[in-house]
């Protein structure tokens, strides 16, 4: 079995990659990622290929405002980048693209040599995802950032041209389900965690601290601020992790300013010290195929509160990891935010709980070890 991978940015695709090497698998990854970007990967330099004309386009023509406002920047790069990998893609029996990166490559490998075409979608069905955040925004009555139309037709064709859809959740899986995809189609394998990388840091003190990353509203943060606010405990701290803030975020954290703490951008590398500093970590989102700050406060040993609309939530073991509990729901969240700041005892031993958890059953072996099976199940089928 050969396989090849192109993504358009990082995400998971160098644990898979890696993954695949380890069992003399892989191909080729391309990325459009800058080598120097890639130190600390273990594959082979003569297997990653590195097209960076996407990265500096997209970061080039963001910085020019008129461009910006006329093109879909995204979706334009995105388009450059999979023309690129669709020139230069090689014979394999499976191909991994991800979604919004791929189109061109998947038709280009129809019409020159079989494999089986395997589309990696990390959120939940995008049509899905447009009508969430429409909800919202008539529930708040503003405008939410989204994808744009041509990135969204550009994924909707991918997933029916695809021959499979791997999701990271059971969430995930189905919204594409009840948007009418056969269940044979989609390969649901949740992804794992580097429990080395994210491991228990010692805690400087006693504050009782929640920790929240990512400042998009999708990830609910304007809900979270809504109910530390109203809880009014004088000792308890938020903090906030995460680079660009989403517009529309920043008049909830004009309103509720006094209720937080906002770090910025932390680099990966360092992101356990601040998990570890966190009684409770908590992710209220709207809308997320799965959510990688769930997992990584976990192997962290730390407490999670998670919305039902998570797909991280299948690794949580309600009331013992933590809670999942309905999404948008501040009362349900003030509830157990209170309960764990009154019981720290219980708070501490949900925390060894989730370490626990994912350690045996969600590390990135265990994620390898179930989709190389599936990969040779596919080829079995042909």
């Amino acid at each position: 079995m050969n396989v090849t991978i192109s993504v358009g940015g990082k995400f998971h695709a160098f644990y898979l990659a890696e993954q695949l090497q380890k069992k003399g698998l892989l191909g080729d990854i391309f990325t459009p990622y800058p080598r120097f970007a890639l130190r600390g990967s273990k594959l082979p330099p003569d297997k990653v290929h590195c097209l960076i004309f996407k990265e500096v386009m997209e970061r080039g023509l963001s910085r020019i405002p008129y461009l910006s406002s006329k093109l879909e920047v995204p979706c334009y790069a995105a388009n450059i980048f999979d023309r690129q990998v669709a020139r230069r893609v090689k014979p394999c029996d499976i191909f991994v693209g991800w979604s919004g990166f791929s189109l061109h490559t998947l038709r280009r490998i129809r019409g020159t040599f079989a494999a089986k075409i395997i589309l990696e979608h990390n959120i939940v069905h995008i049509g899905a995802q447009r009508d969430i955040l429409r909800a919202e925004e008539e529930n708040l009555g503003i405008k939410l950032s989204m994808f744009g139309d041509g990135f969204i037709e550009k994924e909707l064709r991918e997933y029916e041209e695809a021959d499979y859809i791997a999701v990271p959740s059971t969430l995930s899986k189905q919204t594409f389900l009840d948007k009418g995809f056969s269940p044979e189609k989609i390969i649901c394998v949740p992804h794992g965690v580097d429990v080395d990388k994210f491991r228990p840091a010692s805690k400087s003190d006693n504050r009782f601290r929640i920790i929240a990353v990512g400042m998009r509203a999708i990830k609910g943060i304007h809900y979270l601020l809504k109910a530390v606010d109203e809880l009014k405990i004088k000792d308890l701290e938020l903090w906030l992790i995460g680079g660009a803030v989403d517009p529309e975020l920043k008049p909830f954290l004009k309103k509720y300013s006094g209720s937080f703490k906002y770090l910025g951008a932390i680099p990966n590398s360092e992101l356990y010290k601040y998990y570890s500093q966190g009684s409770v970590s908590a992710l209220f989102s709207l809308s997320d195929g799965f959510g990688f700050a769930l997992s990584e406060a976990m192997a962290c040993g730390v407490a999670v509160i998670c919305s039902d609309s998570v797909g991280a939530k299948d690794l949580v073991r309600d009331n013992i990891d933590g809670f999942i509990i309905p999404t948008r729901d501040t009362e349900k969240l003030k509830e157990k935010i209170l309960y764990l700041y009154e019981n720290p005892n219980i708070c501490l031993n949900m925390g060894r709980s989730a370490r626990e958890n994912v350690a045996n059953n969600f590390t990135w072996d265990n994620y390898g070890e179930r989709v190389i099976s599936i990969y040779h199940n596919l080829l079995k089928r042909s």
